[in-house]
């Protein structure tokens, strides 16, 4: 008789496995979409249920990925979505896709992770695979969803399989979708691993197994820690040159013509996204529990989550020296997204922007194309529903500057240099577009 691994590998192995994904936002929607092209039925689940409604109806992709895909894989019956956590005993393999954030003291919020975990536990039979995929600290996999998953009876490596997998998504990235990017497998037991090969090698270009959940863990972390200390760097070098006169942008240009020994990033407005400027505070956070420093990382922290302060002291100064009295001010924020081409607001430094901006007496207008109506947010409630002005000369005119802090493509930078009394860029976007002058002020 064929045990619970066996009988799952060969379910993987002949694409009659079912995947579910918790989680339909920017990291779980493109997962289903690949799995879908694998040839595996997709069951998603979201809590939003206007979010399964949409999906539901072919709807509700976002900007980078295209709709025809999601519609074509639900009208051939390949995916459907939930908001029913009940329905979680369905699918064979059950990939888990949602938020860690941090909580008001910058601290782990596995608030979303643990939920879903006592949803699959209530649900799960023998024979399922659990995957984490959500960015979290070294021992979450072992520490927090073995133990909610065990608590029934059933135990991980004989019944029932769990592993970690980090995710890779880059939204917007038109050379490196879900399918293209070698997938990191960890866990503990190697039963468990080479089920989670089987599926991730079934999705992806390849698998990279490591020894553990939690090396597989801090794989995840070191990315985006290696990311976070860089652009702090690229961050603290802009103010330095800055007061020197220098550009720093015309300096990484040709730092960057050397073959060997450097590699580009870019300064900007602070960090955005649900990584990068989260998971330096995990890192931290668990190096504490062994009495180990992780000074780089907090340093790097510290330094990205200033520059938002920096930036709105120079549009400020900048606003001071046309004569007009920053207080009373209008200002246009060119892009709420936290990054080029894509709808995503989470943790844009865009929002922190418009609050110290308000903060200082001024009024905060945005325009962004990709984000018509800004949705609600866990650390700026308050800015929910405000709607993006049309962009037009007379709208231009009319405010005493531009703040751009999202460079997206669909934007008329020639429009914004013409009539804009005052830009303040924080992207290098107008000097990349040919524009310059003493109306444009580099932040």
């Amino acid at each position: 008789m064929a045990t619970p691994a066996e009988t799952l590998a060969a379910r993987l192995r002949e694409r009659r496995a079912q995947i579910g994904i918790v989680g339909l936002g920017y990291v779980g929607l493109p997962l289903a979409l690949a799995a879908v092209r694998a040839g595996f039925p997709v069951l998603g689940f979201d809590v939003d249920l206007g979010r399964v409604e949409a999906l539901n109806r072919g709807e509700g992709a976002f900007h980078h990925i295209p709709g025809e895909a999601l519609a074509r894989a639900r009208a051939a019956g390949a995916f459907a979505a939930t908001a029913d956590l009940a329905r979680l005993s369905e699918p064979d393999a059950v990939l888990i896709c949602v938020p860690t954030p941090l909580t008001r003291h910058r601290e782990p919020d596995l608030t979303y992770v643990e939920a879903t975990a006592r949803a699959i536990a209530a649900a799960l039979r023998p024979g399922q695979l659990v995957v984490l995929e959500s960015t979290t600290y070294p021992g979450t996999t072992a520490e927090v969803m073995r133990p909610l998953l065990e608590a029934g009876g059933l135990r991980v490596g004989q019944d029932v399989f769990l592993a970690y997998s980090p995710e890779r998504e880059d939204p917007g990235n038109p050379e490196f979708g879900t399918a293209q990017i070698p997938k990191v497998v960890g866990a503990d037991d190697p039963a468990s691993r080479r089920l989670a090969e089987a599926l991730y090698g079934a999705l992806t270009v390849a698998t990279v197994p490591v020894s553990s959940a939690a090396a597989a863990e801090a794989v995840k972390l070191t990315e985006n820690v290696f990311r976070a200390v860089n652009i702090a760097l690229v961050n603290e070098l802009k103010l330095v040159y800055d007061a020197m006169g220098i550009d720093v942008w015309e300096v990484i240009a040709a730092a960057a013509t050397k073959p060997f020994g450097f590699m580009a990033f870019q300064p900007g407005p602070g960090l955005g996204g649900h990584c990068i400027p989260i998971d330096p505070f995990y890192l931290a956070w668990k190096a504490r529990e062994f009495d180990v420093p992780a000074r780089f990382v907090e340093l790097a922290g510290e330094v990205n989550t200033r520059m938002p302060y920096h930036v709105v002291e120079r549009l400020a100064a900048a606003v001071d020296r046309t004569g007009r009295a920053f207080s009373g001010a209008r200002v246009l924020v060119l892009g709420l997204a936290y990054k080029r081409n894509v709808e995503d607001t989470r943790e844009s430094p865009s929002l922190k922007l418009i609050r110290l901006i308000e903060a200082r007496g001024a009024r905060a207008l945005y325009h962004d194309p990709l984000v018509p109506v800004l949705p609600p947010t866990r650390e700026h409630p308050e800015l929910a529903g405000r709607r993006s002005q049309a962009l037009s000369p007379a709208l231009l005119a009319g405010v005493d500057a531009v703040l751009i802090a999202t460079d997206h493509d669909g934007v008329d930078y020639g429009m914004v240099a013409a009539h804009a009394p005052l830009v303040v860029d924080t992207r290098n976007v107008m000097a990349r577009r040919g524009h310059a002058g003493p109306t444009i002020v580099k932040a």
